[in-house]
């Protein structure tokens, strides 16, 4: 019996061993060995459902012990193969659900549906239009029997052909200036949001001096022109002056200052493939190389952040007064000051309708000659006389800012204030 339940159990194969050796049987028939060969697996079969039902019956206690296992593997695996079941079952109803909302969301169906009808109507269209080719193919060569055609037949077939003509001029025109047309089309503005960076005391520094280096060629231009008006070098400013009032003599200022303007350009291709040019009114002064900082601390991150920041501050104040100045002066803030661009304006404006524009020119450029070399210098020279006499630097200093307006404002408050005051105790003090 034990041998059978281990074959049940492990469920291999029977062998030879299994059965009776059927030369050591009793003589029977062919029917009586076929009974007993049915009957034997049948008693087996109950044997081990009896065994199984009673594990602790006529068995040992380690063949209790090892049903019991193999009942418990049973359940443990099919358990398992329940488990994976029920996931495979609920990943399908999740992808069904969402192959469901991409083909709502999509609309793929309807998409190829209306592709499929477009195709179709081109293709009618094509086949038409070559049946109307075709058609006026044949027609083409004339034939006597055509002057017979009824009137009405030969106006269908002339709208056909304005049709088909207007059609191809369509087509043509498209193809010859369909992508100019495309580009005046009207579009919406895309409203871009640019992201701002985070506060950083290195990004701040490495702003600060790409401002300086951008800032260099308009600071070294504006230092060359100052030179020269304050002739730092009396034979480059002489020189200067000469050709300068020779081509305003002759009317050829703005040539000259193209050919300037050129000449430039051809100067820093020449720098920009290698040529080492440099010329300078002003000899330029070096800056001297800040050694990089990687490994700072905290303090001298902080201290580096203030001096930053203190430049910015000096830098932006600078901007905003010029700014603020030049609002003032076209808002009559100031009305002395404006009065006298007013007027100058006014006079410009009924000499340039009166006089020709040649004379106007020579008078312009002679008078930016004489004040830029001759005037400016003797003005530099003597402060005092730049004071009293030189009328747009006394504007400019003039000219308030908002700050400026917001204390006089506040002082004229105060001083209305205070005679208030004294008129009231003045009339207190007076007997009735």
């Amino acid at each position: 019996m034990l041998k059978r339940l281990d074959k049940i159990r492990f469920r291999g194969p029977r062998t030879r061993d299994d059965f009776p050796d059927l030369a050591e049987s009793p003589p029977a028939s062919d029917n009586e060995c076929s009974d007993d060969m049915q009957l034997k697996p049948r008693a087996a079969f109950r044997e081990t459902e009896d065994l199984l039902r009673d594990p602790a019956g006529s068995g040992s206690p380690t063949m209790a012990a090892a049903i019991q296992e193999f009942q418990r593997s049973e359940s443990d695996r099919l358990n398992e193969v329940k488990g994976h079941l029920e996931i495979a079952l609920l990943e399908k109803h999740f992808l069904q659900e969402e192959l469901r909302k991409l083909r709502e969301e999509t609309n793929v169906d309807s998409l190829r549906q209306e592709l499929e009808r477009e195709r179709s109507k081109r293709i009618d269209l094509e086949q038409k239009m070559n049946e109307v080719l075709k058609t006026r193919l044949e027609d083409s060569p004339p034939q006597p029997p055509r002057k017979q055609q009824s009137p009405s037949s030969n106006g269908t077939a002339d709208k056909q052909q304005k049709e088909v003509w207007s059609s191809r001029l369509q087509k043509w025109l498209y193809e010859r200036f369909g992508v100019y047309i495309e580009d005046f089309r009207f579009q919406p503005e895309e409203s871009t949001v640019e992201t701002e960076e985070p506060l950083s005391a290195k990004r701040l520094t490495e702003n600060m001096r790409r401002l300086k280096r951008g800032a260099r060629p308009v600071t070294n231009f504006l230092r060359n022109l100052s030179a020269l008006s304050n002739w730092h070098s009396v034979y480059t400013s002489a020189i200067a002056f000469i050709i300068y009032m020779n081509a305003a003599w002759h009317g050829w200022a703005i040539p000259m200052f193209l050919f300037l303007a050129i000449l430039r350009l051809s100067l820093n291709y020449l720098i920009a493939r290698g040529w080492r040019i440099q010329w300078s009114i002003v000899p330029e002064v070096s800056e001297p190389m800040e050694p990089p900082k990687e490994d700072l601390t905290v303090s001298e991150k902080f201290q580096l952040v203030l001096d930053v920041a203190q430049k910015a501050q000096n830098l932006f104040g600078k901007m905003a007064d010029v700014l603020e100045k030049i609002k003032n002066l076209f808002m009559w803030v100031q009305p002395e000051s404006t009065r006298k661009l007013y007027i100058c304006l006014w006079v410009a404006f009924i000499s340039s309708c009166v006089l020709p524009y040649k004379l106007m020119g020579f008078m312009i450029g002679l008078y930016a000659g004489i004040k830029f070399f001759i005037i400016d210098f003797v003005f530099k020279s003597c402060p005092k006389l730049r004071d009293k006499y030189d009328t747009p630097y006394i504007v400019w200093n003039s000219l308030p800012t908002d700050p400026q307006l917001k204390e006089r404002t506040n002082a004229t408050l105060s001083r209305r204030l205070s005679g208030i005051e004294k008129v009231g105790t003045v009339c207190e003090c007076v007997p009735v």
